[in-house]
């Protein structure tokens, strides 16, 4: 079957096999057991074992499974069912451990289309969930800033809190494709922040234009959410920025609770590839 992907060596076209990607030239790329592959070249990491560990995979896994954050989700699904043709082809860019990967796939096949899609992310530990979770997309670890894949060759793509390589997301996307890319609102997660930090700060909101995309409109997702025990709290802690960030005292603070409820707040920016 030809891949999605193509060779991050030479760059031709990839064929999957049941347990290899190779292409024309010689290049083989094993597919791990979990259904994954490895496109990220030796010059292109920045560290032995670049993007979440496998704590920060399991604690987004845990968390995101429990639909905490299901209304990003079914926004992001009926964009994807509104943007998209017959026989899409999507990529999600640094896809995490797959839970908006695999949600939008399904609700395409259940709307009776037939789209072929791919998930990209540094993470090694964090595909290795993606992989798990959704075996009819293609998942594959690789930068964002040098994707695998060929010019032109992606209907939606999908920016999920994730790096803006915007040049490669116009390379990749075809003329008139659709671009989503998600960040928080200014409140996103606040109550969280006031228990770590004496002076917290709304997050920053602005609207970017990007050479080569038209702006389409900004979809805002808003809500709350109850956490229940320590666990589900840590869990949402371990997957944001300021897990690497919060004074100790913070810290200490958060992990005594055992309740907490929390504004949960999204925008989602719609651009056009032109």
């Amino acid at each position: 079957m030809t891949s999605l992907f193509r060779c991050p060596l030479c760059g031709g076209p990839l064929e999957r096999m049941e347990r290899t990607y190779a292409c024309s030239a010689g290049h083989s790329f094993d597919i791990a057991r979990e259904g994954y592959t490895y496109l990220l070249p030796v010059n292109q990491k920045h560290s032995a074992a670049p993007g979440d560990d496998p704590g920060m995979a399991a604690a987004r896994r845990d968390f995101l499974s429990k639909d905490y954050y299901r209304p990003l989700l079914d926004a992001l699904c009926d964009l994807a069912l509104s943007h998209t043709g017959a026989e899409p082809t999507l990529l999600d860019v640094g896809c995490g451990e797959g839970y908006y990967t695999a949600g939008i796939y399904q609700a395409l096949c259940a709307a009776g289309k037939r789209p072929r899609m791919a998930g990209t992310d540094i993470s090694k530990s964090i595909l290795r969930l993606a992989a798990k979770r959704e075996k009819s997309v293609e998942f594959a670890v690789a930068s964002s800033f040098r994707l695998p894949l060929v010019d032109g060759s992606v209907e939606l793509l999908l920016d999920c809190f994730s790096p803006l390589a915007i040049e490669e997301f116009r390379r990749v996307l075809r003329p008139g494709g659709t671009f989503l890319y998600v960040v928080p609102s200014a409140e996103h997660l606040w109550e969280l922040k006031e228990v770590l930090y004496d002076t917290p700060y709304p997050n920053e909101e602005h609207q970017t234009p990007y050479e080569g995309f038209a702006y389409e409109t900004v979809a805002a997702v808003e809500g709350r959410i109850e956490l229940c025990s320590q666990e589900e709290i840590h869990a949402l802690f371990q997957m944001t920025p300021y897990y690497w960030k919060t004074p100790k005292a913070g810290s200490e603070r958060l992990a005594a609770l055992d309740r907490l409820s929390v504004r949960i707040g999204f925008h989602i920016h719609v651009f056009r590839a032109e």
